[in-house]
């Protein structure tokens, strides 16, 4: 455990909450990717099979608990408590193109071709291109409200900080996994143009976000 993970995990919690008090205060999920939070869900789902399995930490425990928990959460207001909300027409990416890759990747590509240690591949690269659907909505639509602003940030923050992480573990542990550190530059790279975008427009002149089509 080390600075850089705790950062990054705790970007990720806060990007989750942001969302859900969003969702949850205004009543509303206009502007947010059904398909992401959908595909987040699977995300963390086949991740943490090992959940009542193997014990690491509580802290590991506990973690994995919230981003379950928050996903499925997330995906429950969205599809179900305000689904007259949704915007079904400009979430509209196909979200096949992402999982039937990803899976193929992750039986061909992985280190140990077990049940378990496939589905933890398939998750990473799922992860890495999850919010797709998202950056393609926000295209479509070409703007967004400056809190969905704030939770994709977030989300970009935590990938980021992922990074440091690893080259940290990789100087003081040795520890190097090709397959998480490739798909985190990946996801990273998607979210390249949107902080640009964040910090030029949201943070510097406080204007509404907008992305160009």
């Amino acid at each position: 455990m080390n600075l850089f993970r705790i950062s990054a995990d705790l970007a990720h919690a806060v990007a989750i909450v942001i969302l859900l008090l969003k969702i949850w205060k205004t009543r509303s999920c206009e502007g947010i990717s059904g398909r992401s939070q959908v595909l987040f869900a699977v995300v963390f789902f086949t991740r943490y099979l090992d959940l009542f399995t193997s014990f690491y930490s509580l802290y590991n425990t506990v973690m994995k608990i919230f981003f379950l928990a928050g996903s499925i959460g997330t995906v429950y207001l969205m599809w179900v408590k305000f689904k007259a909300t949704y915007d079904r027409n400009n979430d509209s990416f196909r979200i096949e193109f992402l999982v039937i890759p990803s899976l193929i990747f992750a039986l061909i590509i992985n280190h140990e071709f077990m049940f378990m240690e496939v589905m933890w591949t398939f998750s990473i690269y799922l992860e890495a291109v999850a919010i797709m659907p998202q950056l393609f909505m926000l295209s479509r639509t070409g703007n967004a409200e400056t809190i969905t602003a704030h939770y994709l940030f977030a989300l970009g923050s935590y990938r980021f900080l992922y990074i440091f992480n690893w080259v940290y573990r990789y100087y003081t542990e040795s520890f190097f996994d090709p397959i998480a550190v490739v798909a985190g530059i990946v996801q990273t790279v998607l979210y390249a143009d949107f902080f640009y975008l964040y910090i030029t427009r949201v943070i510097q002149s406080n204007r509404p976000f907008e992305m160009s089509a």
